[in-house]
């Protein structure tokens, strides 16, 4: 898939929504171990990039060093699902401080009034961060109702002939 196909996917209205709402990422990568991981994650977004912060000693920043090959998919839970589902390479840089995106990713998921208390933690926490940059090579948008996953679309069409 080239960048312009990325982009395009990513630019389209429920895909904005998805990188845009308070639902986080689950995100996944190879541990040290060579086992898969999943967890969620809090987000944002620079152009096509998506990016998280985390602690520099943490076990995917290790396992990222490694084998930078992640998967993300962030969704909705209501119905019909909105599933955004990106496949990337991952980069990880040590930053100062607490980085502004991470602030604005907590943001999405609290109040106003729970925010400025837990900023204030945040920043008092953390000297420094890692973020971590994934740079999509292949996504797809599944709305039920534009797309859906090939499988069911291949199933369709199969019964529709039948």
């Amino acid at each position: 898939m080239d960048t312009q196909q990325i982009a395009e996917i990513l630019a389209k209205p429920y895909s904005q929504q998805l990188l845009n709402g308070s639902e986080p990422a689950r995100f996944a990568y190879d541990g040290l171990d060579g086992d898969p991981r999943v967890i969620p994650i809090g987000f944002w977004t620079e152009g096509e990039q998506i990016l998280m912060a985390t602690v520099p000693k943490s076990a995917k920043v290790a396992a990222l060093r490694q084998n930078p090959k992640v998967a993300l998919t962030i969704d909705t839970g209501a119905f019909p699902p909105k599933v955004l589902l990106i496949r990337g390479t991952a980069a990880v840089e040590l930053v100062p401080g607490v980085p502004e995106g991470y602030l604005q990713a907590g943001h999405k998921v609290m109040t106003d009034e729970q925010y400025p208390d837990w900023a204030a933690g945040v920043k008092g926490l953390y000297d420094e961060m890692v973020v971590i940059t994934v740079t999509p090579t292949w996504a797809k948008l599944l709305d039920f109702e534009t797309t859906i996953p090939k499988a069911v679309e291949d199933l369709i069409t199969e019964k529709s002939a039948g």
